[in-house]
């Protein structure tokens, strides 16, 4: 009788650490649930910062600001190549230095404004403005060299004046989309909108 009494015991016990066994397997189910969607709001979340809806306006004020320093760069450039009597080719290659340098320290300039280290915003500047750079210069010197005697016009000529104000509308024009779609995946401009 002893071990008969034993046995439904046994059984009792063993079904209720089977139980047990369920209700923490639900338990940790319930945890991976949570965490599941927990990653999946994380995702989204990720989302819509990398794929945020960008204005033109916004891409044509990032635009109108890399035009600004390619600006002062190419017209310093021409002076001085002019001022030194040197060739196209050279006078070309010093404005288009010069044009990346001033492009990017504007941008140097507004994120050290900021409180950024200049270490970091030397960072911040090469990853906004390297593109819309070299697109802008790319299509502001192919027009010059298209223009008929844009390049051997002197600084007194209203061609010279006239084929770079040409030239850096028709940059402008082409350089704007590149920025929007750099900005709304988070690249180019967007990169320095957080130091504003």
């Amino acid at each position: 009788m002893q071990h008969e009494t034993h046995e439904p015991h046994t059984a009792h016990a063993h079904h209720q650490h089977h139980e047990g066994h369920g209700e923490h397997a639900g338990h940790t189910g319930h945890g991976e649930h949570a965490d599941h969607g927990s990653h999946q709001g994380h995702q989204g979340h990720g989302g819509h910062h990398g794929h945020g809806k960008v204005s033109w306006a916004m891409a044509a004020k990032a635009t109108l600001h890399c035009l600004t320093g390619c600006a002062i760069g190419e017209v310093l450039g021409m002076i001085i190549g002019t001022a030194l009597g040197w060739g196209t080719a050279p006078t070309m290659v010093l404005a288009i230095a010069l044009a990346f340098f001033f492009g990017y320290s504007l941008t140097l300039f507004a994120v050290v404004r900021a409180g950024v280290s200049l270490k970091a915003a030397i960072g911040v500047a090469l990853a906004a403005d390297t593109l819309s750079i070299t697109v802008m210069e790319i299509v502001d010197n192919g027009v010059l060299l298209a223009v008929p005697g844009a390049m051997e016009a002197h600084l007194s000529d209203a061609l010279f004046w006239g084929a770079l104000a040409f030239a850096f509308a028709i940059a402008f024009l082409v350089t704007t989309p590149v920025n929007k779609w750099l900005i709304g995946r988070g690249k180019g401009h967007a990169v320095v909108h957080q130091y504003h």
